[in-house]
Protein backbone atom coordinates (compact mmCIF):
# COMPACT_ATOMS: atom_id res chain seq x y z
CA UNK A 1 0.00 0.00 0.00
CA UNK A 2 1.65 3.20 -1.04
CA UNK A 3 1.17 6.31 1.41
CA UNK A 4 3.23 8.79 -0.72
CA UNK A 5 4.17 9.43 -4.61
CA UNK A 6 7.38 8.38 -3.55
CA UNK A 7 6.97 5.49 -1.18
CA UNK A 8 7.48 7.73 2.28
CA UNK A 9 5.23 6.61 4.62
CA UNK A 10 3.61 9.93 5.80
CA UNK A 11 0.72 10.52 8.66
CA UNK A 12 -1.29 12.85 6.57
CA UNK A 13 -4.43 12.53 8.63
CA UNK A 14 -5.49 14.89 11.27
CA UNK A 15 -8.20 15.18 14.07
CA UNK A 16 -10.09 17.52 11.56
CA UNK A 17 -10.49 14.64 9.42
CA UNK A 18 -12.62 12.96 11.64
CA UNK A 19 -15.95 11.06 9.90
CA UNK A 20 -13.80 10.61 6.56
CA UNK A 21 -12.75 7.61 5.23
CA UNK A 22 -8.79 6.73 5.87
CA UNK A 23 -6.41 3.91 5.52
CA UNK A 24 -4.22 3.62 8.78
CA UNK A 25 -0.74 1.90 9.00
CA UNK A 26 0.44 0.80 12.38
CA UNK A 27 3.42 -0.65 13.77
CA UNK A 28 1.97 -3.70 16.03
CA UNK A 29 4.27 -6.04 18.32
CA UNK A 30 7.03 -5.40 20.67
CA UNK A 31 10.67 -6.88 21.27
CA UNK A 32 12.56 -9.49 19.17
CA UNK A 33 11.44 -10.51 15.69
CA UNK A 34 8.16 -7.81 15.97
CA UNK A 35 7.82 -4.80 14.24
CA UNK A 36 5.25 -5.83 11.67
CA UNK A 37 2.47 -3.58 10.15
CA UNK A 38 -1.10 -3.52 9.53
CA UNK A 39 -3.34 -1.67 8.09
CA UNK A 40 -6.96 -0.72 8.44
CA UNK A 41 -9.28 0.98 6.71
CA UNK A 42 -12.65 2.40 7.55
CA UNK A 43 -13.81 6.02 9.23
CA UNK A 44 -11.96 8.00 11.51
CA UNK A 45 -14.83 8.01 13.87
CA UNK A 46 -12.73 9.63 16.80
CA UNK A 47 -9.34 10.95 17.59
CA UNK A 48 -9.07 11.47 21.64
CA UNK A 49 -6.59 11.43 24.02
CA UNK A 50 -3.91 9.60 22.18
CA UNK A 51 -5.88 7.21 20.80
CA UNK A 52 -7.38 6.38 17.25
CA UNK A 53 -10.57 4.90 16.54
CA UNK A 54 -11.74 3.76 12.89
CA UNK A 55 -14.38 1.85 12.25
CA UNK A 56 -13.98 -0.93 9.34
CA UNK A 57 -17.08 -1.55 6.79
CA UNK A 58 -18.24 -4.80 8.94
CA UNK A 59 -18.92 -2.17 12.44
CA UNK A 60 -15.76 -3.67 14.06
CA UNK A 61 -14.04 -0.74 15.75
CA UNK A 62 -10.41 -0.51 15.89
CA UNK A 63 -8.72 1.50 17.92
CA UNK A 64 -4.99 2.52 17.24
CA UNK A 65 -2.35 4.32 19.97
CA UNK A 66 -1.53 7.43 18.31
CA UNK A 67 2.23 6.87 19.11
CA UNK A 68 2.02 3.47 16.68
CA UNK A 69 1.13 5.31 13.63
CA UNK A 70 3.39 5.31 11.02
CA UNK A 71 0.78 6.73 8.17
CA UNK A 72 -2.26 7.27 7.51
CA UNK A 73 -4.09 9.57 4.73
CA UNK A 74 -7.74 10.12 4.03
CA UNK A 75 -9.10 8.23 0.76
CA UNK A 76 -11.81 8.17 -1.49
CA UNK A 77 -15.42 6.51 -0.62
CA UNK A 78 -15.89 2.55 -1.40
CA UNK A 79 -15.95 1.73 -4.97
CA UNK A 80 -19.20 1.75 -6.72
CA UNK A 81 -20.19 -1.85 -7.03
CA UNK A 82 -20.19 -3.82 -10.60
CA UNK A 83 -22.43 -6.10 -9.78
CA UNK A 84 -26.44 -5.47 -8.90
CA UNK A 85 -28.58 -2.19 -9.29
CA UNK A 86 -27.02 1.33 -7.72
CA UNK A 87 -28.62 2.57 -4.94
CA UNK A 88 -27.49 5.12 -1.80
CA UNK A 89 -27.46 4.11 1.63
CA UNK A 90 -30.41 6.75 2.17
CA UNK A 91 -32.44 5.16 -0.48
CA UNK A 92 -32.28 1.69 0.77
CA UNK A 93 -32.58 2.55 4.14
CA UNK A 94 -36.00 3.98 4.07
CA UNK A 95 -37.02 1.16 1.69
CA UNK A 96 -36.01 -1.73 4.54
CA UNK A 97 -37.51 0.53 7.41
CA UNK A 98 -41.04 0.61 5.27
CA UNK A 99 -40.85 -3.26 5.31
CA UNK A 100 -40.82 -3.68 9.13
CA UNK A 101 -43.28 -1.37 10.35
CA UNK A 102 -43.71 -1.31 14.16
CA UNK A 103 -47.16 -1.51 15.91
CA UNK A 104 -46.30 2.47 17.59
CA UNK A 105 -44.27 4.66 16.22
CA UNK A 106 -42.86 8.05 17.20
CA UNK A 107 -41.14 10.86 15.56
CA UNK A 108 -37.70 12.32 17.49
CA UNK A 109 -36.45 14.32 14.65
CA UNK A 110 -35.56 12.36 12.07
CA UNK A 111 -35.22 9.23 14.01
CA UNK A 112 -38.16 6.76 14.14
CA UNK A 113 -38.46 5.07 17.52
CA UNK A 114 -40.77 1.93 17.27
CA UNK A 115 -42.07 -0.88 19.51
CA UNK A 116 -44.09 -4.55 18.81
CA UNK A 117 -44.13 -6.24 21.64
CA UNK A 118 -40.43 -7.30 21.37
CA UNK A 119 -41.16 -9.27 18.17
CA UNK A 120 -38.19 -8.76 16.23
CA UNK A 121 -35.70 -5.99 16.84
CA UNK A 122 -36.01 -4.74 13.46
CA UNK A 123 -39.79 -3.34 14.63
CA UNK A 124 -38.50 -2.59 18.18
CA UNK A 125 -35.25 -0.41 17.97
CA UNK A 126 -35.01 3.12 16.47
CA UNK A 127 -34.02 3.22 12.95
CA UNK A 128 -31.72 6.37 12.70
CA UNK A 129 -32.67 8.28 9.65
CA UNK A 130 -30.71 11.39 9.87
CA UNK A 131 -30.29 13.38 13.14
CA UNK A 132 -32.40 13.32 16.22
CA UNK A 133 -33.03 17.19 16.49
CA UNK A 134 -31.50 17.58 19.84
CA UNK A 135 -28.29 16.70 21.42
CA UNK A 136 -27.21 13.31 21.26
CA UNK A 137 -27.27 12.74 25.55
CA UNK A 138 -30.97 14.50 25.67
CA UNK A 139 -32.11 11.86 22.36
CA UNK A 140 -30.56 8.85 24.45
CA UNK A 141 -32.61 10.02 27.53
CA UNK A 142 -35.37 10.21 25.66
CA UNK A 143 -35.24 6.87 23.62
CA UNK A 144 -34.75 4.93 26.88
CA UNK A 145 -37.51 6.30 28.83
CA UNK A 146 -39.62 5.35 25.61
CA UNK A 147 -38.98 1.84 25.79
CA UNK A 148 -38.58 1.54 29.17
CA UNK A 149 -42.04 3.01 29.93
CA UNK A 150 -43.15 -0.34 27.48
CA UNK A 151 -40.95 -2.37 29.04
CA UNK A 152 -38.08 -3.30 26.27
CA UNK A 153 -34.61 -2.90 25.96
CA UNK A 154 -33.58 0.34 24.19
CA UNK A 155 -32.12 -0.96 21.13
CA UNK A 156 -30.78 1.67 18.20
CA UNK A 157 -30.00 0.69 14.68
CA UNK A 158 -26.60 1.63 13.42
CA UNK A 159 -24.94 1.01 9.89
CA UNK A 160 -21.79 1.01 8.22
CA UNK A 161 -19.68 -0.27 5.23
CA UNK A 162 -21.29 2.90 2.72
CA UNK A 163 -20.96 6.54 1.92
CA UNK A 164 -23.62 8.07 4.19
CA UNK A 165 -23.02 5.51 6.70
CA UNK A 166 -23.51 5.64 10.50
CA UNK A 167 -19.91 5.28 11.82
CA UNK A 168 -20.13 8.14 13.95
CA UNK A 169 -23.11 7.70 15.82
CA UNK A 170 -22.13 4.21 16.48
CA UNK A 171 -18.70 5.24 18.10
CA UNK A 172 -20.58 7.54 20.40
CA UNK A 173 -23.19 5.29 21.23
CA UNK A 174 -20.15 2.85 22.55
CA UNK A 175 -18.43 5.43 24.12
CA UNK A 176 -21.73 6.11 26.37
CA UNK A 177 -21.88 2.28 27.27
CA UNK A 178 -24.06 1.30 24.63
CA UNK A 179 -22.91 -2.49 23.40
CA UNK A 180 -23.50 -3.80 19.84
CA UNK A 181 -25.58 -6.98 19.47
CA UNK A 182 -25.53 -9.35 16.20
CA UNK A 183 -24.35 -7.99 12.54
CA UNK A 184 -26.54 -8.34 9.90
CA UNK A 185 -25.34 -7.84 5.89
CA UNK A 186 -28.22 -6.13 3.60
CA UNK A 187 -27.65 -7.23 0.45
CA UNK A 188 -29.14 -6.14 -3.27
CA UNK A 189 -29.29 -7.95 -6.28
CA UNK A 190 -30.93 -7.77 -9.69
CA UNK A 191 -34.57 -9.06 -9.34
CA UNK A 192 -34.82 -10.66 -13.23
CA UNK A 193 -32.81 -13.21 -12.58
CA UNK A 194 -34.10 -14.17 -9.15
CA UNK A 195 -36.83 -15.14 -11.35
CA UNK A 196 -35.40 -18.02 -13.43
CA UNK A 197 -33.29 -19.63 -10.28
CA UNK A 198 -35.72 -22.09 -10.13
CA UNK A 199 -37.64 -24.78 -12.29
CA UNK A 200 -40.99 -23.63 -13.74
CA UNK A 201 -42.28 -26.45 -11.79
CA UNK A 202 -40.78 -25.87 -8.63
CA UNK A 203 -42.01 -22.30 -8.60
CA UNK A 204 -45.51 -22.87 -9.22
CA UNK A 205 -46.19 -25.33 -6.13
CA UNK A 206 -45.53 -21.70 -4.69
CA UNK A 207 -48.97 -19.94 -3.14
CA UNK A 208 -49.05 -16.76 -3.14
CA UNK A 209 -51.53 -14.54 -0.84
CA UNK A 210 -51.31 -10.57 0.17
CA UNK A 211 -52.01 -11.51 3.88
CA UNK A 212 -50.43 -13.87 6.31
CA UNK A 213 -52.56 -16.95 6.92
CA UNK A 214 -52.53 -19.39 9.74
CA UNK A 215 -50.92 -22.29 7.96
CA UNK A 216 -48.07 -19.36 7.19
CA UNK A 217 -47.55 -18.26 10.94
CA UNK A 218 -47.21 -22.33 11.49
CA UNK A 219 -44.18 -22.43 9.17
CA UNK A 220 -42.82 -18.84 11.06
CA UNK A 221 -40.72 -19.78 14.34
CA UNK A 222 -39.97 -15.70 14.84
CA UNK A 223 -42.38 -15.81 17.92
CA UNK A 224 -44.60 -18.15 20.48
CA UNK A 225 -47.94 -16.90 20.14
CA UNK A 226 -48.99 -14.59 16.68
CA UNK A 227 -50.53 -11.74 18.74
CA UNK A 228 -51.66 -8.60 17.21
CA UNK A 229 -48.37 -6.70 17.11
CA UNK A 230 -46.67 -9.93 15.28
CA UNK A 231 -49.63 -9.28 12.59
CA UNK A 232 -49.29 -6.01 12.57
CA UNK A 233 -45.88 -5.92 11.20
CA UNK A 234 -46.30 -8.97 8.80
CA UNK A 235 -49.05 -7.18 7.27
CA UNK A 236 -48.39 -3.94 7.50
CA UNK A 237 -46.38 -2.27 4.28
CA UNK A 238 -46.15 -0.97 0.84
CA UNK A 239 -47.15 -4.17 -1.09
CA UNK A 240 -46.98 -7.53 0.72
CA UNK A 241 -46.80 -10.73 -0.50
CA UNK A 242 -46.67 -14.02 1.36
CA UNK A 243 -45.51 -17.52 -0.69
CA UNK A 244 -46.34 -20.77 1.41
CA UNK A 245 -45.15 -24.47 -0.10
CA UNK A 246 -47.62 -26.79 1.86
CA UNK A 247 -46.32 -29.79 3.24
CA UNK A 248 -47.32 -33.18 4.32
CA UNK A 249 -48.89 -32.26 7.27
CA UNK A 250 -50.32 -28.53 8.81
CA UNK A 251 -46.95 -27.38 8.82
CA UNK A 252 -46.10 -25.51 5.58
CA UNK A 253 -42.70 -26.90 3.71
CA UNK A 254 -41.31 -23.96 3.16
CA UNK A 255 -42.43 -19.74 3.36
CA UNK A 256 -41.41 -16.54 2.59
CA UNK A 257 -42.14 -12.83 2.49
CA UNK A 258 -41.71 -10.18 0.35
CA UNK A 259 -42.39 -6.80 0.01
CA UNK A 260 -42.83 -4.10 -3.03
CA UNK A 261 -41.54 -0.91 -2.64
CA UNK A 262 -41.80 1.03 -5.71
CA UNK A 263 -38.71 -0.54 -8.12
CA UNK A 264 -37.46 -2.95 -4.52
CA UNK A 265 -38.26 -6.16 -3.88
CA UNK A 266 -37.52 -6.93 -0.42
CA UNK A 267 -36.97 -10.86 0.98
CA UNK A 268 -37.63 -12.09 4.32
CA UNK A 269 -38.71 -14.58 6.23
CA UNK A 270 -37.63 -16.83 4.30
CA UNK A 271 -37.51 -20.59 5.76
CA UNK A 272 -38.08 -24.29 5.29
CA UNK A 273 -38.80 -27.23 7.83
CA UNK A 274 -36.23 -29.43 8.63
CA UNK A 275 -37.69 -32.36 6.84
CA UNK A 276 -37.51 -30.62 3.86
CA UNK A 277 -34.72 -29.00 3.60
CA UNK A 278 -31.98 -29.49 0.63
CA UNK A 279 -34.89 -29.56 -2.14
CA UNK A 280 -34.61 -26.33 -3.50
CA UNK A 281 -37.73 -24.88 -2.30
CA UNK A 282 -36.14 -22.14 -0.46
CA UNK A 283 -34.74 -21.24 -4.00
CA UNK A 284 -38.40 -21.76 -5.28
CA UNK A 285 -39.92 -20.02 -2.74
CA UNK A 286 -37.90 -16.70 -3.68
CA UNK A 287 -37.90 -17.19 -7.61
CA UNK A 288 -42.12 -17.33 -7.30
CA UNK A 289 -41.97 -13.85 -5.48
CA UNK A 290 -39.60 -12.31 -7.56
CA UNK A 291 -41.48 -13.10 -10.76
CA UNK A 292 -44.56 -11.76 -8.63
CA UNK A 293 -43.01 -8.48 -8.02
CA UNK A 294 -41.39 -8.34 -11.25
CA UNK A 295 -45.17 -8.38 -12.40
CA UNK A 296 -45.32 -5.23 -9.71
CA UNK A 297 -43.03 -3.29 -11.56
CA UNK A 298 -40.35 -3.69 -9.23
CA UNK A 299 -36.73 -4.76 -10.94
CA UNK A 300 -34.16 -4.72 -7.80
CA UNK A 301 -34.01 -7.21 -5.04
CA UNK A 302 -32.80 -6.52 -1.24
CA UNK A 303 -32.81 -8.85 1.56
CA UNK A 304 -30.98 -8.57 5.23
CA UNK A 305 -29.25 -11.83 6.41
CA UNK A 306 -26.97 -12.02 10.07
CA UNK A 307 -23.44 -12.41 9.20
CA UNK A 308 -23.42 -15.47 11.82
CA UNK A 309 -25.83 -17.35 9.56
CA UNK A 310 -23.62 -18.97 7.24
CA UNK A 311 -25.90 -21.42 5.27
CA UNK A 312 -28.25 -18.73 4.07
CA UNK A 313 -25.20 -16.57 3.19
CA UNK A 314 -23.88 -19.11 0.70
CA UNK A 315 -27.55 -19.25 -0.97
CA UNK A 316 -27.30 -15.56 -1.19
CA UNK A 317 -24.19 -15.89 -2.85
CA UNK A 318 -25.33 -18.40 -5.06
CA UNK A 319 -28.25 -16.00 -6.09
CA UNK A 320 -26.04 -12.97 -6.85
CA UNK A 321 -26.66 -10.67 -4.00
CA UNK A 322 -23.82 -8.74 -2.91
CA UNK A 323 -23.39 -6.73 0.20
CA UNK A 324 -24.28 -2.61 0.22
CA UNK A 325 -23.67 -2.23 3.61
CA UNK A 326 -24.29 -3.94 7.38
CA UNK A 327 -25.64 -2.76 10.50
CA UNK A 328 -25.37 -3.30 13.77
CA UNK A 329 -27.69 -2.93 16.92
CA UNK A 330 -26.77 -0.97 20.09
CA UNK A 331 -28.39 -1.69 23.26
CA UNK A 332 -28.10 0.45 26.50
CA UNK A 333 -26.41 -2.18 28.94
Amino acid sequence: MEFSAGGRLEVRVTPTDVGKRVSVRQLTGAGPGAGQFTDTVGVLTSWDDGVVLVTRRTGERVSIPESALVAAKVVPAAPARRRGPAASFDELAHVCARAWQPAETERLGDWRLGASGGFTRRANSVVPLGGPGLPLDEALERVRAWYGARGLPPYIQVSSGAEGTQELLGAELARRGWVAEVSVEVRIGALAPLAEAAPDADAEQVALRPVCDESWLRGYHRFSAPGPEVLHVLNTAPSVRFATVPGATETPAAIGRCVVDGRWAGFMAVEVDPAHRRQGLATAVMTALARDALAQGASAAWLQVETENEAARAMYDRLGFVTHHRYQHFRFS
